[in-house]
């Protein structure tokens, strides 16, 4: 397992995603971490519930949230991705003139999004089969909304699965809307805006609308670990 963030050149990382509203990183988890961590999806001792994507027109295929206490893993990588990215999304809001600041801890902020009333756990797994995919959308649980998420790929593209691209789409209020393709490697970790990002402007800074999916699955068995920081009402 390497999951060493601190010696991840964050500068670029920022740079990424204020550039493009995601930034890729290096593989953070090894074939048997990710095959260990997929490993908990028919166990439903550590799941809070589970979604049939197709029943509420959000795609096809399932996931659960994890319940608390999160595994050991999903905890550590919620709290130390936290600490990193707090600092980057309270300059993004800055650019937005957004007033909200983030605290320097998950634990802090997560003590924000109970007293809101978001006290249920969302960090989460996917899971596609064939034919399966996601509609484009946004994860907003309630008024505590951080404004970046993770998700890790725990499958190894072109040899458990064919498809299932992830992808991203920006809309801004007076520019056409584009969609990104980002391939992702196993164990690798896509950092991506929530709802919105800045995009600089010949005023400064205007908001664009982000959402995310997944293409089609061709065949095989595509596994995802998602890292949401605010919690749910």
């Amino acid at each position: 397992m390497n999951t060493h963030l601190e010696h991840l050149d964050w500068p670029v990382i920022e740079a990424a995603l204020m550039n493009d509203g995601f930034a890729l990183l290096p593989p953070l988890l090894n074939r048997q971490t990710c095959q260990q961590l997929a490993a908990l999806y028919p166990d439903g001792t550590h799941f809070r519930s589970r979604i049939i994507m197709e029943r509420y027109a959000f795609g096809r295929g399932e996931y659960q949230y994890f319940r608390y206490p999160l595994p050991e893993l999903v905890e550590d990588l919620r709290t130390r991705l936290y600490g990193h990215l707090a600092p980057v999304a309270n300059r993004w809001h800055a650019a937005l003139k957004l007033s909200q600041r983030f605290p320097a801890t998950h634990g802090e902020y997560k003590a924000l999004c109970h007293q809101a009333g978001q006290c249920r756990p969302t960090p989460l797994m996917l899971r596609y089969r064939k034919d399966d995919y996601t509609c484009l959308h946004q994860d907003l649980y309630g008024e505590q909304v951080f404004p970046f998420q993770v998700v890790i790929l725990l499958d190894q593209p072109g040899r458990d699965f064919e498809g299932g691209e992830f992808v991203l789409t920006h809309t801004g209020s007076n520019t056409p809307g584009r969609a990104e393709v980002v391939p992702l490697g196993q164990g690798q970790a896509l950092i991506f805006a929530v709802n919105s990002r800045p995009a600089r402007s010949a005023r400064g800074f205007c908001r664009v609308s982000v959402r995310h999916g997944v293409s089609r699955l061709h065949h095989g068995e595509r596994r995802t670990l998602g890292i949401i920081f605010h919690d749910a009402k």
